[in-house]
């Protein structure tokens, strides 16, 4: 009898401990998500609403016209597109010449090891301490305003070198030696079979710096004085000066910056997540 009564006493603290786990979990997440929530029912109110003592969480009618009332204040369709290309060439930047670069720091040869740490020495130095030297040099090659000097700098980091030179360690050199038996000279096996095995690693590659790009604030507002030239972040903070008091305006155009990287981290959130558990497992 006393053996049977400890089978169900272990099953109940197994389901207690999950239970706890979960609970912890969910509380995290309520937490995390709550200023986009919050965001998201401002951008549905009446300016009236907004202000009420006490306020509520849910709007009590939802004012769907918000959204195109705050996108006829500004050039947003402009400034979509401007983010869009700033966004997507240096992501495709990060991915070609990061896997070469990677490639390459994953083949021996005289002095990597002391080259790798000195290029991993470069995720230190803080962008704010490069931020003035990088606008000197934008500025005399005349890329103010352009789409190169919001492009070109980023189009490849020392981040992504790294994650991508770890996943790529983890495939069995067996590979390469086959394709070699087989004729397949180095940039064929990189780019036919590498990287077609490394699609977790590259999507986290390029999410994070569509991410990067996407949100980034200060870059866009040094190299920025035109209008016709400001991405989704710079133009939010200009129309926040000029419509500091409509804030259901404010969070309705916040909430349509924000779709498109939400959107895209649902589809490929299984690959992000696979990216990151394989790029640490061989150093």
């Amino acid at each position: 009898m006393p053996k049977l009564m400890k089978r169900p006493l272990r099953l109940n603290k197994k389901f207690f401990s999950k239970f706890v786990i979960y609970a912890i979990l969910l509380g995290l997440v309520i937490i995390m998500n709550y200023p986009f929530f919050w965001m998201v029912s401002t951008s549905l109110k009446s300016q009236q609403e907004v202000f009420r003592i006490p306020p509520t969480l849910l709007p009590t009618k939802l004012i769907w016209s918000n959204y195109p009332q705050a996108w006829a204040l500004a050039n947003w369709s402009q400034y979509f597109i401007n983010t869009a290309i700033v966004a997507i060439i240096p992501t495709i930047g990060q991915m070609i010449l990061g896997s070469l670069a990677a490639y390459a720091f994953t083949r021996p040869f005289k002095g990597s090891k002391v080259i790798f740490l000195m290029f991993l020495g470069t995720m230190m130095i803080p962008s704010q301490a490069t931020l003035v030297p990088n606008y000197v040099i934008m500025k005399n090659l005349k890329w103010i305003n352009t789409y190169a000097g919001l492009t070109v700098p980023f189009l490849s980091s020392a981040f992504s070198v790294f994650l991508l030179r770890q996943h790529f360690l983890a495939v069995p050199r067996d590979y390469e030696d086959a394709a070699t038996i087989d004729g397949c000279g180095p940039f064929h096996f990189l780019f036919r079979i590498l990287m077609p095995l490394s699609k977790s690693a590259l999507v986290t590659v390029a999410l994070f710096e569509f991410m990067n790009r996407w949100n980034d604030y200060i870059w866009g507002l040094l190299m920025t004085t035109k209008d016709s030239m400001r991405t989704v972040q710079v133009g939010m903070a200009v129309f926040q000066s000029e419509a500091s008091t409509e804030w259901t305006y404010m969070m309705a155009a916040a909430t349509f910056i924000s779709l498109p990287v939400i959107i895209l981290f649902l589809f490929v959130q299984r690959r992000f997540i696979e990216g990151v558990m394989m790029s640490g497992v061989k150093g």
